[in-house]
Order: C-alpha cells, then structure tokens, then sequence
C-alpha cells in the first residue's frame, strides 16, 4: 500500500500510525507482527505487517484441512517528500465501517505510473499492463506531477513542463531497451487465462501505438 504526505515532511514517524493499525486490527482478532526498517533519512518508509490470525480465517475458503500456516504480508510505503502538484479527491469507504479518506485523483495516479514507467531500472510487466489500461480509460496524465517527479529523481533538468510529445519521447527510448519476453513473464500469471492470447503482442510496436493515444 502506497501513501504519500500531502507536504514534505522529514519529521514524519510511522510508529504512531502503525499502533493506530495494530489497535484496530486486535479489536477484530487480527494479530499482527510488525517489521521493518524505520530510517528516519529514509524518505520512503517501508514496514511489513504479518497477519497469522488471518490465515487462520482464510483456512475456511482457501486451504486445505492440512499443510502450513499461511501468511498476508502488506507492504505499507509512506512518501515523505513527495513531489510537488499532485491532486487529490475525497473517496468513501463503507467497510469495515464508514470512513472517509484522501486518494490520488486518476491523473495524478497514471502520472506516478508514467514516472515508475520512465524510471525503473528493472522490468515490471505490471506497470506496462497498467498503462494500457489508463489509455483504454482515456486519462490525461498530469503532467505538472510528472514533470516534478522527474526533477526529483534526477531525470530531467529543465523546469519547463513536460509536454506530450516529450512523454512519448521518454516511454519511446525505455521500450527500446525492454526486454519485453521478461514483461510478458512478470505479468502473466496475474492476468486471466482468456488475457493470455493478448500478451503474445507486447512489444515495442504495441506500446508505440499506445503512447499515440495519450490525451495532451
């Protein structure tokens, strides 16, 4: 689970809020253990939280009488200095009781997505099945967002706002280097059987064709 600061803030300590997590979860019976590096010069904090008693309920649907205990790891990371020009919109939550909570809007989202996508120093398959869905959606990215995470990560220098045709630029020259065979592979066994003919079309041609459709 990814979140973010609506400001940076290099203060910020996740104890506190993980004790909130572990004091609602023990009121339904969950038991968790708590591990993980909380650098304070880490700008990403990162926990995972194990839940044994989980499993145990999910025994009912999802095991077999015998055999070990399985485990539910969640990853919590927290962005304590995120970039600048991100918006957000209020979203509803009606379980386990009425909450409400502060999102991403869906350009911003597919503008972090574009950053991973531009960025990662490793294939992910996931991140290109995600932006084939963000352009079917016909999202226009938030491209003020995009191009301040790319100043911030090093990847580009100007401070004019990346337009377009400089995205597609950027996606252009990481497809040249993807090893599209490891992408296929990495997303697959996520995706539904029916899904599989599909991914027999990645490739650079394909996503080219994508990146055509995003909306200026």
């Amino acid at each position: 689970m990814n979140f973010a600061l609506r400001e940076p803030d290099s203060s910020f300590l996740l104890d506190p809020y993980l004790k909130s997590v572990c004091d609602e979860l023990s009121a339904y019976g969950y038991a968790f253990e708590i591990q993980g590096r909380l650098d304070s010069e880490s700008t990403v904090r990162k926990v995972f939280l194990k839940d044994d008693s989980l499993g145990k309920q999910l025994t009912l649907n999802y095991r077999l009488a015998s055999g070990p205990m399985r485990k539910i790891r969640v990853k919590l990371e927290v962005d304590t200095n995120p970039p600048a020009n991100a918006c957000f919109e209020a979203d509803c939550l009606d379980f386990p009781f009425v909450s409400s909570v502060s999102v991403f809007d869906l350009p911003s989202l597919f503008a972090g997505k574009l950053h991973a996508l531009i960025c990662r120093e490793y294939v992910k398959g996931r991140d290109w099945y995600d932006f084939i869905w963000y352009i079917a959606q016909q999202i226009r990215p938030n491209y003020e967002l995009l191009t301040t995470a790319l100043e911030q990560t090093g990847h580009r220098a100007s401070s004019m706002m990346l337009n377009r045709e400089q995205c597609v630029g950027l996606l252009t020259e990481k497809m040249k280097a993807i090893d599209w065979g490891k992408a296929r592979a990495d997303v697959e066994r996520f995706v539904k059987p029916h899904e599989r003919p599909s991914l027999d079309l990645w490739g650079r041609d394909l996503f080219l064709v994508q990146c055509k459709k995003l909306d200026p």
